[in-house]
């Protein structure tokens, strides 16, 4: 009996002695609640927020995008204007008796009136079109109706009374281009009925990935806009006119989390391009481990804008991008706290960490001490 005594105290005193050392040596799946909390005083420097109201609303204020009914919006009528390459035809009428273009009858000397239809012609490079009698008429920047304006007073003094129609019969100017993930890249012709973006989704024979993994983008003079195609569909007022030169793109994004430590499931959870909230994304991995998460220790790893900061960050930002390295922290055993991250917005390759509970951690160690106790009173006994 003493000896097995001996070998308690002994083992006790060895097992001790590691665990006065840190328990360093015992396996986790992640930092505990202290070691991440530490993390800011290291280097580099990463900052350590507590999620509350204020700072879910200064990151939604930050995350907020900039809707295509903003910035696209056109209020003015759409109004098809001719560019160089396109192609017009030309027709002509007279008043009688005609004097220009009329038909002479040789045998009752009687002239009828017609219409007269010019070939069709392309708008030269220098936006000219050539019309009898009425020489080079400029028509590119010009609606049809313009054009025919101006046809009517070089022949006023020529033509009886003369009425012109201007028609477009290939349009190769005012177009949108559209490509990415549709079934069909392609330019898609404007017409004065001012087609609009899901038009040209549509002409292009519709997205081939599912509607909620979709992110459109449109490309405007020089300012490029995307939006959740989802919300697009959901808001008639983001369906917006589409103009000539504007490039239609639809992209495939699969955005997505990774949960890492004490949760449901440890794996990466892809989400939808209209984004997420922080009570969706524990939802999806079956929330957190009862039997050893530490609920006061839910964490988020992101790379974040230092403008969603209420400080200043300590040193230099990390990344081109100018952002700084924030780790949120939020306590599960709060009530008002499901309230928050049913509005904390989750961002793509976010890391959602839950650490262990101290419990946890105990537990392993007296699996441990216990172990290894009566490991060495086996060894004894042989």
């Amino acid at each position: 009996m003493a000896t097995h005594k001996s070998f308690y105290r002994t083992g006790i005193v060895i097992v001790a002695s590691w665990l006065l050392a840190g328990c360093s040596w015992i396996a986790s799946a992640g930092p505990s609640q202290t070691q991440v909390t530490n993390s800011s005083t290291g280097k580099p420097h990463i900052t350590v927020v507590d999620v509350n109201d204020a700072v879910t609303q200064r990151v939604l204020a930050t995350q907020k995008h900039t809707k295509f009914s903003d910035s696209f919006t056109d209020a003015t009528e759409p109004e098809f204007i001719v560019g160089a390459g396109d192609t017009l035809e030309v027709t002509l009428w007279e008043a009688p008796p005609a004097t220009l273009f009329a038909i002479h009858d040789p045998r009752t000397g009687l002239s009828s009136t017609q219409s007269t239809s010019f070939p069709p012609q392309m708008v030269a490079a220098d936006g000219n079109i050539i019309i009898p009698f009425a020489g080079a008429i400029m028509a590119a920047g010009k609606s049809p109706e313009e054009i025919g304006q101006d046809i009517v007073k070089r022949l006023q003094k020529m033509a009886n009374r003369p009425q012109v129609l201007v028609q477009v019969t290939h349009n190769a100017t005012a177009n949108v281009t559209i490509v990415g993930e549709v079934k069909q890249s392609m330019r898609m012709p404007l017409t004065a009925e001012g087609e609009k973006l899901l038009d040209a989704l549509a002409a292009a024979g519709g997205v081939v990935q599912p509607v909620d993994k979709m992110t459109i983008q449109i490309s405007r003079d020089g300012e490029v806009l995307s939006m959740a195609m989802e919300d697009v569909i959901s808001d008639p007022s983001q369906n917006v006119p589409l103009q000539a030169g504007d490039v239609v793109t639809a992209l495939h994004q699969p955005y997505s989390f990774t949960a890492l430590g004490a949760t449901g499931k440890n794996e990466e959870i892809n989400f939808e391009s209209k984004g997420i909230t922080l009570a969706q994304a524990l939802g999806r991995v079956g929330g957190i481990d009862d039997n050893r998460a530490n609920a006061q220790g839910v964490f988020i790893f992101r790379f974040e804008a230092p403008t969603a900061l209420e400080a200043k960050p300590a040193g230099p930002p990390i990344d081109t991008d100018t952002k700084v390295p924030v780790v949120y922290r939020i306590d599960l055993k709060d009530p008002q706290s499901f309230l928050l991250a049913q509005n904390f917005p989750i961002n793509n390759k976010d890391v959602i960490y839950v650490a262990n509970a101290p419990s946890t951690e105990l537990q392993k160690f007296m699996n441990i001490l216990y172990g290894s106790i009566f490991s060495a009173v086996n060894i004894k006994a042989l």
